[in-house]
């Protein structure tokens, strides 16, 4: 089954929680605190991989977390990593956000990887909050939880060449005969429903052509399977135009069919209008394509474009044809190397967050208090340890967060909200103890 768009969601791993611990040795009759720090959690990664040809696998699962890291321990023990999650997606995946629909990465060559959701790091342990008053806290952090979030994932083939052409033009032959694909091939329109890739040879060079299922009038605008289909010619740096010199389907004209599918091409991308292309004049050898051939091949002079009659129930014109393509894939790959950089072997989906710290009035009356930073702090805050709230209010006046609610208009007995955490405002102050 041919799969070319998929919505899944990812979730990363968390990270474990630290420990409180105190060391407990016979021999050691005040043992200070010993808690191990809990393991970070797995990132969800995309990977690039050219020997895949279809999102069938996204199609029954949608759901997909990485393992979570594991807690610390006393003695100073650290919890362990969570593993990653690896998922492999064909080379030529573009990257979404479910929610958004902004583009997350677009993962076109074999091994490259994107991150598409951060593990939670893990909590600290108690040895990590000693200080000259505090000597010995009963208190660790908790461990963050991974980032969650549904994507988008939609396949657009990487192909050098893309025959495109109206149905049962004969492209799905020609890539039989062009290549060693093997395409489901019949005698009436809408044969080929999926893509077909092949690789096709001529002297020491090779390309893929790609076989794009028949476009009809219309099909920019979503006619048909217009828009499933035409995604796949996006990345082809070359179009191969196929033509019906047998008058085909509801005997129609080969030059007012070139028309039509320009017409569809340039209205689903711009690009595309201006991307090379050479026509290919296909069943040769049917009784009155010579005269056809010739119509087909002036229009093409005039209009500047390379032009082959070929048949490939014959065989005719095939030979040159493949080496016309061959160089001019050659030329243009030698473009696009020019052109762009070497892709980073991996890079990370991180929105831009704002690190400062907002308070704004809540919709119950109280305050919502936002910033990466602060979040962070209370979710890995154990809200059931005294100490450890404690601790947090010191940091909370120490970042501002406190000044800020008093100049919005907090009073002590109002509600705060930040990130999953609810409590009650209560003026703090800083009492010294040198907690950073």
């Amino acid at each position: 089954m041919f799969i070319d768009e998929a919505k899944i969601h990812v979730k990363a791993g968390a990270g474990g929680a630290g420990c409180a611990s105190f060391r407990r040795e016979a021999h050691v009759p005040k043992g200070g605190p010993d808690g191990g720090d809990g393991g970070p959690g797995g990132d969800v990664v995309l990977v690039a991989d050219t020997s895949l040809s279809t999102l069938l696998d996204f199609h029954y699962k949608r759901h997909f977390e990485a393992e979570r890291g594991t807690h610390g321990k006393g003695a100073g023990r650290d919890g362990a990593a969570g593993e990653e999650l690896v998922l492999r997606v064909p080379a030529g995946t573009v990257v979404r956000d479910g929610e958004s629909g902004e583009l997350i990465g677009d993962l076109t060559s074999d091994g490259q990887r994107l991150v598409v959701a951060r593990a939670g790091g893990g909590g600290r342990g108690n040895r990590h909050f000693v200080t000259a008053k505090r000597r010995a806290p009963t208190f660790a952090e908790l461990g963050e939880p991974g980032q969650e979030r549904w994507i988008e994932l939609e396949m657009k083939m990487l192909a050098d060449a893309a025959l495109v052409g109206l149905p049962s033009v004969g492209k799905s032959s020609l890539i039989a005969r062009m290549s060693a694909a093997r395409p489901k091939i019949a005698d009436y329109p809408f044969t080929t429903l999926v893509p077909n890739l092949g690789v096709a040879t001529s002297g020491e060079r090779s390309f893929v052509v790609a076989d794009v299922p028949g476009l009809i009038e219309g099909a920019s605008d979503g006619a048909g399977l217009g828009h499933a289909f035409l995604r796949h010619i996006e990345r082809s740096a070359l179009i191969l135009h196929v033509v019906d010199l047998s008058g085909g389907y509801e005997g129609r004209d080969p030059i007012e069919d070139i028309a039509v599918i320009d017409r569809e091409l340039a209205s689903h991308a711009a690009a595309l209008a201006e991307r090379p292309q050479i026509v290919l004049g296909n069943k040769a050898d049917t009784p009155g394509a010579d005269g056809q051939s010739v119509r087909v091949a002036e229009w093409c002079a005039t209009h500047d474009l390379p032009y082959f009659a070929v048949s490939a129930v014959t065989g005719e014109g095939i030979g040159p044809m493949l080496r016309a393509v061959a160089e001019v894939v050659g030329q243009l790959r030698a473009e696009v190397a020019r052109q762009q950089p070497d892709f980073d072997a991996e890079y990370v989906y991180a929105p831009e967050q704002d690190r400062g710290i907002t308070v704004t009035r809540a919709m119950d009356g109280g305050w919502d208090v936002a910033g990466r930073d602060v979040e962070r702090r209370v979710i890995k805050t154990d809200m059931n340890n005294e100490e450890a709230v404690s601790y947090l209010q010191r940091q909370l006046v120490r970042m501002g967060v406190e000044q800020r609610l008093l100049a919005a208009g907090a009073r002590d007995g109002d509600t705060v909200h930040i990130g999953p955490v609810s409590f009650e405002f209560e003026a703090f102050g800083d009492d010294g103890d040198g907690d950073g």
